[in-house]
């Protein structure tokens, strides 16, 4: 486990960006949220910005072993899962910050690094807090980028990264892989967590039943996986752009919608879709909650800087997986 972090430094990161924006580096600013990489916003001797992302140990607070990328729920982190990502982005005609330049050869810093435009908006959470009386029109056009992400489908489900390429992820289908997830979750958590610990017995009857319920299906969607508005930036025009996309992923859209329902909170009534399987959406529902106790415990053992806002994410997301035990009771 990493117990010394080292951050970058305006000149730990100057040689990355004269051979990415042929520039002078004149100022840093680390931008807080990423437990996966470092994001760093890079001030040019013109006074213009970008930003680098920088994956590393030292970045990332999770401290796990290198993933697997045919599972579609291992870590997601990496310049190739990124470039993919931004690739399938481009290509379906979905907003993210243009990718600028990416370095896997460690020639400037001792890590992957991209650099990407910095995108002068903000974030959609921010802007949908400090300015209510915006938020129908942002949400309208939230809805239409997600209309054009939702649009795209895949050959079989999977990371972006290894399906794009031909490959093919482990399990046999979306509901599966859920399922499987949603115990392993629940083990986690249990080990953790008391009042999960005393139900759990009811917790995987409840995943099963729900699982059970669940019809075959033979379409795969193009997702972001893990969408809330933090993980949105806004244009100088105000258009939403994805970040955070190293996760992009073939899967049921039932997935997404379980997230932006939790992320968006009111505003997600602007996002609704018809046509979603009811039964996907309760089972994705529960996994989801195990996945925000058991996730956020583990991060705390370590040294991640914030330990209370995940705690918080832990409480609120335990409460909701008794409530829904307790409803199907």
């Amino acid at each position: 486990m990493t117990t010394t972090r080292r951050h970058l430094t305006r000149t730990g990161l100057a040689p990355l960006t004269r051979a990415a924006l042929g520039r002078t580096l004149t100022g840093v600013q680390r931008l807080r949220g990423g437990t996966k990489k470092g994001v760093y916003r890079l001030v040019l001797d013109d006074d213009s910005t970008a930003v680098a992302y920088v994956w590393s140990a030292d970045e990332d607070y999770w401290d796990q072993p290198d993933p697997d990328p045919r599972d579609v729920f291992s870590h997601g982190t990496g310049l190739g899962l990124f470039t993919a990502a931004h690739d399938r982005l481009a290509a379906s005609g979905v907003r993210t910050p243009r990718l600028i330049h990416a370095d896997a050869t460690h020639t400037h810093l001792p890590a992957d690094a991209a650099v990407v435009e910095d995108l002068p908006g903000g974030s959609l959470e921010d802007a949908l807090a400090r300015d209510p009386r915006e938020a129908p029109r942002l949400m309208d056009r939230m809805a239409e980028l997600l209309a054009t992400l939702h649009a795209h489908t895949g050959p079989r489900f999977g990371k972006v990264a290894v399906v794009d390429n031909g490959g093919s992820s482990h399990g046999v289908s979306c509901e599966q892989r859920i399922t499987d997830g949603a115990l392993r979750c629940l083990a986690e958590a249990a080990r953790r967590e008391p009042r999960a610990a005393a139900v759990r017995r009811e917790l995987e009857d409840l995943i099963h039943a729900l699982a059970a319920e669940v019809r075959p299906r033979d379409r795969q969607t193009l997702i972001h996986g893990e969408l809330g508005a933090d993980h949105v930036l806004l244009t100088s025009d105000g258009q939403p752009a994805l970040i955070d996309i190293e996760g992009l992923m073939y899967f049921d859209v039932e997935h997404e919608h379980v997230f932006l329902r939790l992320r968006f909170g009111p505003h997600y009534d602007a996002l609704r879709a018809p046509g979603l399987d009811e039964a996907r959406l309760r089972l994705y529902r529960l996994s989801m909650h195990l996945g925000l106790v058991s996730g956020p415990l583990t991060l705390i053992e370590g040294d991640f800087p914030h330990p209370q806002r995940m705690r918080d994410i832990a409480e609120h997301n335990l409460r909701q997986a008794l409530s829904l035990l307790k409803s199907a009771s």
